[in-house]
Protein backbone atom coordinates (compact mmCIF):
# COMPACT_ATOMS: atom_id res chain seq x y z
CA UNK A 1 0.00 0.00 0.00
CA UNK A 2 1.13 3.30 -1.17
CA UNK A 3 2.41 6.03 1.97
CA UNK A 4 -1.31 8.38 1.61
CA UNK A 5 -0.87 12.00 1.58
CA UNK A 6 -3.44 14.50 3.31
CA UNK A 7 -4.02 17.54 3.30
CA UNK A 8 -5.94 19.65 6.24
CA UNK A 9 -6.88 23.53 6.92
CA UNK A 10 -6.89 25.00 9.79
CA UNK A 11 -7.75 28.75 10.43
CA UNK A 12 -7.23 30.37 13.89
CA UNK A 13 -5.49 29.21 16.96
CA UNK A 14 -7.53 26.57 18.40
CA UNK A 15 -8.51 25.02 15.06
CA UNK A 16 -4.64 24.76 14.74
CA UNK A 17 -3.90 23.08 18.12
CA UNK A 18 -6.77 20.47 17.71
CA UNK A 19 -5.21 19.60 13.80
CA UNK A 20 -1.54 19.50 15.23
CA UNK A 21 -2.84 17.03 18.07
CA UNK A 22 -4.85 14.85 15.48
CA UNK A 23 -1.94 14.81 12.57
CA UNK A 24 -0.10 13.23 15.98
CA UNK A 25 -2.42 10.68 16.96
CA UNK A 26 -2.91 9.88 12.82
CA UNK A 27 0.96 9.50 12.66
CA UNK A 28 1.45 7.51 16.13
CA UNK A 29 -0.93 5.14 14.01
CA UNK A 30 0.52 5.24 10.80
CA UNK A 31 4.17 6.91 9.99
CA UNK A 32 4.15 7.25 6.96
CA UNK A 33 1.81 9.72 6.69
CA UNK A 34 2.51 12.99 5.07
CA UNK A 35 0.62 16.34 5.60
CA UNK A 36 0.21 19.56 4.11
CA UNK A 37 -2.22 22.42 4.12
CA UNK A 38 -2.86 25.54 6.37
CA UNK A 39 -2.45 26.40 9.92
CA UNK A 40 -0.16 27.87 12.11
CA UNK A 41 2.80 27.12 14.29
CA UNK A 42 1.06 23.69 16.18
CA UNK A 43 0.55 22.72 12.76
CA UNK A 44 3.91 22.88 11.85
CA UNK A 45 5.66 21.64 14.29
CA UNK A 46 3.45 18.55 13.76
CA UNK A 47 4.61 18.22 10.64
CA UNK A 48 2.52 19.57 8.31
CA UNK A 49 4.22 21.16 5.02
CA UNK A 50 2.32 24.96 5.66
CA UNK A 51 1.21 26.38 2.08
CA UNK A 52 -0.25 29.48 4.63
CA UNK A 53 0.01 30.02 7.83
CA UNK A 54 -3.55 31.09 8.95
CA UNK A 55 -2.95 34.26 10.32
CA UNK A 56 -2.57 35.46 6.97
CA UNK A 57 -6.30 35.04 5.98
CA UNK A 58 -7.56 35.37 10.09
CA UNK A 59 -10.60 37.42 9.76
CA UNK A 60 -13.52 37.79 12.54
CA UNK A 61 -17.52 39.78 12.22
CA UNK A 62 -19.24 40.01 9.85
CA UNK A 63 -18.39 43.32 8.73
CA UNK A 64 -14.61 42.85 9.24
CA UNK A 65 -14.93 39.59 6.84
CA UNK A 66 -17.13 41.73 4.27
CA UNK A 67 -14.18 44.18 4.42
CA UNK A 68 -11.02 41.64 3.92
CA UNK A 69 -13.07 40.06 1.48
CA UNK A 70 -10.68 39.86 -1.50
CA UNK A 71 -7.70 38.65 0.79
CA UNK A 72 -10.10 35.68 1.68
CA UNK A 73 -10.82 34.91 -1.75
CA UNK A 74 -6.91 35.30 -3.05
CA UNK A 75 -6.01 32.22 -0.15
CA UNK A 76 -8.47 30.45 -0.99
CA UNK A 77 -8.03 30.17 -4.74
CA UNK A 78 -4.39 29.32 -3.84
CA UNK A 79 -5.71 26.84 -1.44
CA UNK A 80 -7.71 25.29 -4.41
CA UNK A 81 -5.07 25.02 -6.83
CA UNK A 82 -2.76 23.58 -4.40
CA UNK A 83 -5.31 20.79 -3.56
CA UNK A 84 -5.76 20.72 -7.73
CA UNK A 85 -2.14 20.13 -7.92
CA UNK A 86 -1.03 17.92 -4.40
CA UNK A 87 -4.00 15.50 -5.10
CA UNK A 88 -4.22 14.33 -1.89
CA UNK A 89 -5.41 10.98 -0.61
CA UNK A 90 -8.14 12.89 1.83
CA UNK A 91 -8.88 16.50 2.96
CA UNK A 92 -9.46 17.22 6.95
CA UNK A 93 -11.03 20.28 7.56
CA UNK A 94 -10.46 21.58 11.17
CA UNK A 95 -13.54 24.04 11.80
CA UNK A 96 -13.09 28.09 10.83
CA UNK A 97 -16.65 26.93 9.09
CA UNK A 98 -16.98 30.13 6.57
CA UNK A 99 -13.62 29.59 4.64
CA UNK A 100 -13.83 25.13 4.93
CA UNK A 101 -17.33 25.09 3.61
CA UNK A 102 -16.08 26.70 0.51
CA UNK A 103 -13.26 24.16 -0.07
CA UNK A 104 -15.52 21.23 0.93
CA UNK A 105 -17.56 22.21 -1.86
CA UNK A 106 -14.55 22.46 -4.16
CA UNK A 107 -13.34 19.45 -2.97
CA UNK A 108 -16.30 16.96 -3.24
CA UNK A 109 -15.96 17.80 -6.96
CA UNK A 110 -12.70 16.58 -7.09
CA UNK A 111 -13.88 13.17 -5.71
CA UNK A 112 -11.38 13.21 -2.76
CA UNK A 113 -12.71 12.25 0.64
CA UNK A 114 -13.48 15.49 2.82
CA UNK A 115 -13.47 14.56 6.59
CA UNK A 116 -14.58 17.56 8.99
CA UNK A 117 -13.19 17.14 12.31
CA UNK A 118 -15.31 20.39 14.72
CA UNK A 119 -18.31 21.02 12.39
CA UNK A 120 -19.39 24.40 11.50
CA UNK A 121 -21.83 25.37 14.58
CA UNK A 122 -24.73 25.66 12.15
CA UNK A 123 -26.82 24.85 15.07
CA UNK A 124 -26.19 28.60 15.72
CA UNK A 125 -27.29 30.39 12.97
CA UNK A 126 -28.15 29.94 9.19
CA UNK A 127 -29.31 26.30 10.12
CA UNK A 128 -29.68 25.72 6.06
CA UNK A 129 -25.95 25.44 5.87
CA UNK A 130 -26.13 21.51 7.73
CA UNK A 131 -27.80 20.67 3.97
CA UNK A 132 -24.44 22.44 2.53
CA UNK A 133 -22.57 20.78 4.98
CA UNK A 134 -24.44 17.17 4.09
CA UNK A 135 -23.88 17.78 0.18
CA UNK A 136 -20.20 18.86 0.71
CA UNK A 137 -18.95 16.37 3.16
CA UNK A 138 -18.01 12.40 4.00
CA UNK A 139 -17.35 12.10 7.62
CA UNK A 140 -17.98 14.65 10.58
CA UNK A 141 -16.65 14.65 13.60
CA UNK A 142 -17.88 16.42 16.72
CA UNK A 143 -16.28 17.52 19.60
CA UNK A 144 -19.54 19.10 21.63
CA UNK A 145 -21.84 15.84 22.90
CA UNK A 146 -25.24 17.86 21.53
CA UNK A 147 -24.34 18.15 17.66
CA UNK A 148 -25.12 14.65 16.69
CA UNK A 149 -28.53 14.49 17.90
CA UNK A 150 -28.84 17.77 16.06
CA UNK A 151 -27.66 17.17 12.66
CA UNK A 152 -29.95 13.82 13.00
CA UNK A 153 -32.68 16.09 11.73
CA UNK A 154 -31.16 16.29 8.56
CA UNK A 155 -30.15 12.67 8.13
CA UNK A 156 -26.89 13.07 8.68
CA UNK A 157 -24.22 10.72 11.03
CA UNK A 158 -22.51 12.85 13.06
CA UNK A 159 -19.71 10.82 15.46
CA UNK A 160 -19.17 12.62 18.70
CA UNK A 161 -15.38 11.57 19.34
CA UNK A 162 -14.95 13.62 22.68
CA UNK A 163 -13.56 16.99 23.27
CA UNK A 164 -9.84 17.52 22.93
CA UNK A 165 -9.35 19.65 25.20
CA UNK A 166 -9.33 17.05 27.65
CA UNK A 167 -6.30 15.72 25.84
CA UNK A 168 -4.44 18.82 25.97
CA UNK A 169 -5.19 19.15 29.25
CA UNK A 170 -4.30 16.00 30.43
CA UNK A 171 -0.46 16.74 29.24
CA UNK A 172 -0.61 19.66 30.66
CA UNK A 173 1.73 19.78 34.44
CA UNK A 174 1.77 23.13 35.98
CA UNK A 175 5.40 25.03 36.35
CA UNK A 176 6.97 24.52 39.96
CA UNK A 177 8.57 28.02 40.24
CA UNK A 178 5.34 30.25 37.97
CA UNK A 179 5.74 33.07 40.63
CA UNK A 180 9.32 33.10 40.08
CA UNK A 181 9.39 32.93 36.73
CA UNK A 182 7.29 35.52 35.99
CA UNK A 183 8.18 37.72 38.50
CA UNK A 184 4.57 38.29 40.02
CA UNK A 185 3.47 38.84 42.94
CA UNK A 186 1.83 36.13 45.79
CA UNK A 187 -1.70 38.30 45.80
CA UNK A 188 -4.98 36.26 44.03
CA UNK A 189 -4.85 36.16 40.59
CA UNK A 190 -7.60 37.20 38.49
CA UNK A 191 -6.66 36.22 34.94
CA UNK A 192 -7.63 38.01 31.80
CA UNK A 193 -8.38 36.57 28.48
CA UNK A 194 -9.02 38.54 25.84
CA UNK A 195 -9.11 36.59 22.93
CA UNK A 196 -6.53 35.06 20.32
CA UNK A 197 -6.91 37.58 17.74
CA UNK A 198 -6.37 41.06 17.20
CA UNK A 199 -9.82 42.38 16.97
CA UNK A 200 -11.11 40.67 20.11
CA UNK A 201 -8.22 41.90 21.75
CA UNK A 202 -8.74 45.62 20.79
CA UNK A 203 -12.26 45.30 21.09
CA UNK A 204 -12.16 43.22 24.91
CA UNK A 205 -9.25 44.76 26.76
CA UNK A 206 -9.78 48.03 27.54
CA UNK A 207 -12.67 47.65 29.83
CA UNK A 208 -10.87 44.83 31.23
CA UNK A 209 -7.80 47.07 32.15
CA UNK A 210 -10.68 49.71 33.67
CA UNK A 211 -11.62 46.49 36.20
CA UNK A 212 -8.41 46.56 37.62
CA UNK A 213 -8.67 49.69 40.02
CA UNK A 214 -12.08 48.09 41.37
CA UNK A 215 -9.83 45.18 43.57
CA UNK A 216 -6.88 46.77 44.65
CA UNK A 217 -6.55 43.29 46.29
CA UNK A 218 -6.24 40.91 43.65
CA UNK A 219 -3.75 41.25 41.02
CA UNK A 220 -5.13 41.30 37.72
CA UNK A 221 -2.66 39.29 35.06
CA UNK A 222 -3.03 39.02 31.01
CA UNK A 223 -2.57 36.21 29.14
CA UNK A 224 -0.66 37.08 26.11
CA UNK A 225 -0.05 35.14 22.87
CA UNK A 226 3.38 35.93 21.63
CA UNK A 227 2.57 35.30 17.70
CA UNK A 228 0.29 38.54 18.27
CA UNK A 229 3.48 40.58 19.14
CA UNK A 230 3.87 42.95 22.70
CA UNK A 231 2.40 45.92 21.29
CA UNK A 232 -1.32 44.72 20.71
CA UNK A 233 -0.80 44.57 24.97
CA UNK A 234 0.56 47.74 25.90
CA UNK A 235 -1.91 49.41 27.17
CA UNK A 236 -1.86 46.41 29.98
CA UNK A 237 1.09 47.08 29.97
CA UNK A 238 1.23 50.83 30.32
CA UNK A 239 -1.36 49.90 33.01
CA UNK A 240 1.08 48.80 35.10
CA UNK A 241 -0.59 45.00 34.19
CA UNK A 242 1.62 41.56 34.21
CA UNK A 243 1.54 40.23 30.90
CA UNK A 244 2.61 36.74 30.40
CA UNK A 245 2.70 34.94 27.27
CA UNK A 246 1.95 31.25 25.59
CA UNK A 247 1.33 30.25 29.44
CA UNK A 248 -2.61 30.43 29.67
CA UNK A 249 -2.89 26.88 31.15
CA UNK A 250 -0.16 27.93 34.32
CA UNK A 251 -2.10 30.61 34.49
CA UNK A 252 -5.46 29.20 34.67
CA UNK A 253 -4.18 26.94 37.05
CA UNK A 254 -3.25 29.45 39.61
CA UNK A 255 -6.15 32.17 39.55
CA UNK A 256 -9.15 32.45 41.53
CA UNK A 257 -11.45 34.08 38.97
CA UNK A 258 -10.89 34.98 35.26
CA UNK A 259 -12.51 37.26 32.59
CA UNK A 260 -12.73 35.88 29.51
CA UNK A 261 -13.47 36.45 25.70
CA UNK A 262 -16.04 34.08 24.40
CA UNK A 263 -14.36 31.20 22.77
CA UNK A 264 -12.91 27.66 22.93
CA UNK A 265 -10.92 29.60 26.10
CA UNK A 266 -14.35 29.92 27.91
CA UNK A 267 -14.37 25.80 27.57
CA UNK A 268 -10.67 25.58 29.29
CA UNK A 269 -11.31 28.14 31.68
CA UNK A 270 -14.49 25.91 32.91
CA UNK A 271 -12.39 22.46 32.97
CA UNK A 272 -9.69 24.23 34.96
CA UNK A 273 -12.64 24.90 37.50
CA UNK A 274 -12.15 28.72 37.56
CA UNK A 275 -15.22 30.84 38.15
CA UNK A 276 -15.51 33.02 35.15
CA UNK A 277 -17.40 36.07 33.26
CA UNK A 278 -17.97 35.47 29.59
CA UNK A 279 -17.53 38.85 27.51
CA UNK A 280 -17.86 39.79 23.87
CA UNK A 281 -18.43 42.84 21.74
CA UNK A 282 -17.67 43.45 18.15
CA UNK A 283 -18.95 46.21 15.82
CA UNK A 284 -22.32 47.43 15.69
CA UNK A 285 -22.93 46.37 12.10
CA UNK A 286 -21.80 42.60 13.02
CA UNK A 287 -23.52 43.02 16.18
CA UNK A 288 -26.68 43.99 14.42
CA UNK A 289 -26.26 40.93 11.78
CA UNK A 290 -25.43 38.53 14.50
CA UNK A 291 -28.46 38.96 16.61
CA UNK A 292 -31.03 38.43 13.71
CA UNK A 293 -29.63 35.52 12.52
CA UNK A 294 -28.29 33.35 16.06
CA UNK A 295 -30.59 31.21 17.08
CA UNK A 296 -29.27 29.51 20.72
CA UNK A 297 -29.43 31.12 23.73
CA UNK A 298 -26.03 31.93 24.51
CA UNK A 299 -23.11 32.25 23.41
CA UNK A 300 -20.08 31.18 25.27
CA UNK A 301 -19.16 27.01 25.07
CA UNK A 302 -20.03 26.60 28.63
CA UNK A 303 -23.61 26.93 28.52
CA UNK A 304 -24.51 25.86 25.67
CA UNK A 305 -23.11 22.34 26.67
CA UNK A 306 -24.19 22.80 29.84
CA UNK A 307 -27.57 24.23 28.14
CA UNK A 308 -28.33 26.99 31.25
CA UNK A 309 -26.54 29.60 32.42
CA UNK A 310 -23.76 28.85 34.66
CA UNK A 311 -21.70 31.73 33.69
CA UNK A 312 -22.47 35.22 32.88
CA UNK A 313 -22.42 36.15 29.44
CA UNK A 314 -21.65 40.37 29.15
CA UNK A 315 -22.08 40.96 25.75
CA UNK A 316 -22.06 44.19 23.73
CA UNK A 317 -23.96 47.28 25.53
CA UNK A 318 -23.63 44.94 28.70
CA UNK A 319 -20.21 44.73 28.44
CA UNK A 320 -19.44 47.78 30.63
CA UNK A 321 -17.12 47.63 34.01
CA UNK A 322 -19.83 48.43 35.68
CA UNK A 323 -21.07 44.87 35.35
CA UNK A 324 -17.94 43.71 35.10
CA UNK A 325 -17.55 44.78 38.43
CA UNK A 326 -20.58 43.52 39.85
CA UNK A 327 -20.15 40.11 38.54
CA UNK A 328 -16.37 39.85 39.52
CA UNK A 329 -17.83 40.53 43.38
CA UNK A 330 -20.30 38.08 42.77
CA UNK A 331 -17.56 35.54 42.37
CA UNK A 332 -15.08 36.55 44.92
CA UNK A 333 -17.43 37.05 47.91
CA UNK A 334 -20.69 35.03 47.13
CA UNK A 335 -19.60 31.45 48.41
CA UNK A 336 -22.99 29.98 47.32
CA UNK A 337 -22.74 31.60 43.92
CA UNK A 338 -19.16 30.43 43.33
CA UNK A 339 -20.51 26.69 44.32
CA UNK A 340 -23.28 26.69 41.99
CA UNK A 341 -20.71 27.40 38.71
CA UNK A 342 -19.03 25.29 40.21
CA UNK A 343 -21.39 22.46 40.14
CA UNK A 344 -22.21 23.41 36.52
CA UNK A 345 -18.95 23.02 35.56
CA UNK A 346 -18.91 19.32 36.66
CA UNK A 347 -22.17 18.42 34.60
CA UNK A 348 -20.34 20.11 31.74
CA UNK A 349 -17.26 17.59 32.12
CA UNK A 350 -19.74 14.85 32.39
CA UNK A 351 -21.58 15.70 29.56
CA UNK A 352 -17.99 15.88 27.64
CA UNK A 353 -16.61 12.73 28.85
CA UNK A 354 -13.25 12.02 28.91
CA UNK A 355 -12.42 9.91 25.72
CA UNK A 356 -9.10 11.47 23.48
CA UNK A 357 -10.80 12.72 20.63
CA UNK A 358 -7.79 12.92 18.89
CA UNK A 359 -6.88 9.38 19.04
CA UNK A 360 -11.03 8.51 18.10
CA UNK A 361 -11.21 11.03 15.28
CA UNK A 362 -7.35 9.74 13.92
CA UNK A 363 -8.90 6.10 13.96
CA UNK A 364 -11.96 6.69 12.16
CA UNK A 365 -10.12 8.01 9.56
CA UNK A 366 -7.49 6.12 9.00
CA UNK A 367 -10.21 3.22 8.58
CA UNK A 368 -11.80 5.04 6.68
CA UNK A 369 -8.78 4.86 3.83
CA UNK A 370 -7.95 1.66 4.33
Amino acid sequence: MSPKNIYIISGERSGDLHASNLVLAMKELDETLSFRGMGGSYSAEAGVDLLVDYSEVALMGFLEVVLGFRKVLKYLRLIKNDISTFRPDAIILVDYGGFNMRIAAFVKELNIPVHYYIPPKVWAWNQKRALKLKASTDHIYSILPFEPAYFEKYEMKVQYVGNPLFDEIKKFRPHEFFFQKNEIGYQPIVALLPGSRPQEINAMLDKMIALVKEFPNAQFVIAGLHDLGTEIYQRGIDAGIRVIFDQTYDLLSHAIAAVVTSGTATLETALFRVPQIVVYRTSTVSYAIAKNLIRVPYISLVNLIAEREVVKELIQRDFSVENLKNELTMILSNQVYKGQMLQGYDLIKEKLGETSASKNAAELILNSLS
